[in-house]
Order: structure tokens, then C-alpha cells, then sequence
């Protein structure tokens, strides 16, 4: 067994308390302007955004560092065209047959329905995929831990990231999302996590008017 090598970790900046708390004020008004929008302009978006901010979320925390996931960009409308079409069959499935009452009950004031045109309006569409394994080039399989977790919080920097550039997002998750690998070109061993629609909202969206939770409803100090 191979022994730990440690560096020192010189890029922490400490901050004085009143500039952490202004920054913590400042990420939280920052954060809090982010919108799930479903109406996307047609601009097209530089490659070398999505590149950078692809590279931020790859910066999350994950088990063991074995950086369990990989993200499909996607800007080809044919591409694009080919996953509307099978998530709309998905997704005319959950709305007529598979969803519960209440499930499409707490849908109403969303107004969303089985039509995504946002899948070929929006200019990139990115696949992001949770390995549970890794493939060696003799075929030994490299397990990894903490899948879900690790690229949940990855998907989290990603829109964060996205938004920070000036970029809207939509997360998308028809079931089963098993299409993507296909379409996508990834192995089985694959799982389709989350589909992330990015682009600049239309010039004229709309978004449902709605509140978060306090911070007394979504945390205790004990």
C-alpha cells in the first residue's frame, strides 16, 4: 500500500470577520436572483464558458477523489433534436399515466406539461453522468464511493458556476433518462443523473411566483 503524500495547502485566504460576513451577504443576494427558467433565447453561448465552468464543478469534493461523473455538452441541434424527442416520450408517460394526483397537483403552478422546447431552443444541453466504476484500460474495474452524493454536489457548482457567468439553467430530469447514454455515446456502466439545459433566458420569461423557506424552517444550531 502506497503511503499519503500531503503539499501545503497555500491558496486558503482567511478574510476578517466583517468582510466575511459581507461576503456572505453579498453571495447570498447574489445567489438568491438565480431562477429555473423554461423559455431560452436562441443566442448562441462561447464553448469556452461551458469549458470553464465544466471545470469548476470538476473542482467539488467527491469520495476518495475518484471524481465520479462526466458531463456531455451538447450544442448540435440534431443532437438536441433526437433528445427532445425521446424525453417528451418520457415525459407524455409521467403526465398521463405514471404521475400521482398530488404529484400533478403540486405541478399546477409551474405550468409545465409534457412539451420541452427548451431542448432544442437552448443552446447547450449538458448530460451529466454518475460513474460507479471506472474502467482500467486491461478491463479491472475502479470502484468509486459516494456516487450521488459527490456528483450532486458537483451538479451544484455547475449551476452555480453557470450562473455566476451570466448563464440560465434548467434542470431536466425525464424518467428514464437510459436514452442519453445512447444518444450521448456513454457506456452502461454510466447512470444519467441529471440533464442541464444552459443558455440566456428569453428576453421576455416569465418565472412562477414563488418564495423559499426561512432559515428557521431549513436549519437548527444546536
Amino acid at each position: 500500500m502506497r503511503a499519503p503524500i500531503f503539499v501545503p495547502h497555500t491558496d486558503y485566504e482567511e478574510h476578517p470577520v466583517n468582510e466575511m460576513k459581507k461576503r456572505a451577504d453579498d453571495f447570498y443576494e447574489f445567489l438568491k436572483k438565480r431562477r429555473t427558467v423554461r423559455d431560452f433565447s436562441e443566442r448562441p453561448v462561447p464553448r469556452e464558458i461551458i469549458e470553464k465552468c465544466l471545470l469548476a464543478a470538476g473542482t467539488a469534493p467527491n469520495g476518495a477523489n475518484k471524481q465520479p461523473w462526466h458531463f456531455v455538452a451538447v450544442s448540435d441541434p440534431e443532437v438536441k433534436k433526437k433528445i427532445r424527442i425521446e424525453a417528451e416520450k418520457e415525459e407524455h408517460e409521467f403526465y398521463n399515466r405514471r404521475a400521482p394526483d398530488d404529484w400533478l397537483e403540486d405541478l399546477i403552478p409551474f405550468g409545465t406539461d409534457e412539451k420541452k422546447p427548451f431542448l432544442e431552443k437552448a443552446p447547450y444541453l449538458i448530460g451529466i453522468f454518475a460513474q460507479n466504476y471506472n474502467l482500467g484500460e486491461n478491463g479491472d474495474k475502479d470502484k468509486h464511493y459516494y456516487v450521488k452524493e459527490s456528483v450532486g454536489i458537483a451538479t451544484g457548482m455547475l449551476i452555480t458556476a453557470l450562473h455566476h457567468s451570466g448563464l440560465a439553467t434548467l434542470t431536466h430530469t425525464p424518467s428514464p433518462m437510459g436514452f442519453l447514454n445512447e444518444i450521448m455515446g456513454r457506456p452502461s456502466h454510466e447512470k444519467p443523473f441529471l440533464l442541464l439545459v444552459v443558455g440566456y433566458p428569453d428576453e421576455d420569461v416569465k418565472v412562477p411566483d414563488i418564495t423559499k423557506k426561512s432559515l428557521d424552517e431549513i436549519a437548527s444550531f444546536i
